[in-house]
């Protein structure tokens, strides 16, 4: 059995780089991955002999324990498995899925690194599980910052996994979950796209005009993005983040999620931290 992890990451600000070719497509933006996230269990499975013939490239996938069809983990599978070996893979996530906390991308991210050392190959994992999610369309730069770790913007477009690293750690991030979010939907409607890029340019351009980005001031500009990409529609996110901002918070929506984060604790609130661990083998 071969082990592996990846942080969750919180997508504050995005833009979308399209392309026809998987391996070019992403996104510029900003986010940062915390200290809960994804630990993927995978073992190869012996079928006996009277057995064989009926059973072929058997896959079984657990996600806290049920069974699961997860298509960007699956995909990631079979860019992997090219000998077709019987695996059963068993996927722990401290964090709910399609709720903004990258855990397709975790989830692919930790499978492709278990995988690549479980089957002894040479491949790159994290280029593998980044065409995944954009194949799948659940996500397009959470595994770039789940491959580095930290509190990361991207300035170049997220396949080409270059980003710029600020010195954001160990802060108490405060959030809650109202209900999941079809990320698909999002990134495929040509409308919302073209607002989501506009709000999404405009935003990376505030905060590279920033001497001294805080986090503050960062959630800030996190919450004029959802604002202005039309993102911010539900009025229990927008109540709460007034809420936040009048007992002299800072909050805005979880990139894509139906789910508000803070700098200051709220009502019915849970807590994570900003940290620097990357994906890794366990």
């Amino acid at each position: 059995m071969v082990k592996a992890f990846a942080p969750a990451n919180i997508s504050c600000i995005f833009s979308i780089v399209d392309n026809k070719n998987s391996s070019k497509k992403g996104s510029l933006g900003m986010g940062f991955t915390v200290n809960k996230g994804v630990t993927v269990s995978i073992k190869k499975i012996t079928i006996k002999k009277r057995q064989s013939k009926k059973i072929k490239n058997k896959v079984t996938l657990y996600f806290n324990n049920k069974k699961i069809k997860f298509p960007t983990v699956e995909t990631v599978v079979k860019k992997l498995n090219k000998n077709n070996e019987n695996l059963e893979i068993r996927i722990k996530s401290q964090l709910p899925l399609s709720c903004g906390f990258g855990i397709s991308g975790a989830s692919a991210l930790a499978t492709a690194y278990a995988l690549n050392a479980l089957l002894k190959l040479k491949k790159e994992p994290a280029k593998i599980a980044h065409i995944a999610e954009v194949e799948n369309k659940t996500g397009l730069g959470d595994v770039i910052n789940q491959y580095y770790g930290g509190f990361l913007i991207k300035y170049e477009p997220s396949y080409k996994f270059k980003v710029k690293r600020l010195n954001i750690k160990n802060k108490k991030i405060y959030y809650k979950v109202f209900s999941r979010l079809d990320t698909k939907k999002m990134i495929t409607n040509k409308k919302i796209k073209n607002k989501i890029n506009q709000a999404g340019i405009n935003s990376l351009k505030k905060i590279k005009s920033l001497k001294k980005p805080q986090l503050n001031k960062l959630i800030s500009i996190s919450k004029e993005f959802a604002v202005d990409s039309g993102l911010l529609k539900d009025e229990k996110i927008k109540d709460v983040i007034k809420t936040i901002e009048k007992n002299n918070g800072n909050a805005s929506m979880i990139m894509l999620g139906n789910a508000v984060f803070s700098d200051k604790r709220f009502k019915g609130c849970r807590m994570v931290k900003i940290a620097d661990k990357r994906a890794c083998l366990l």
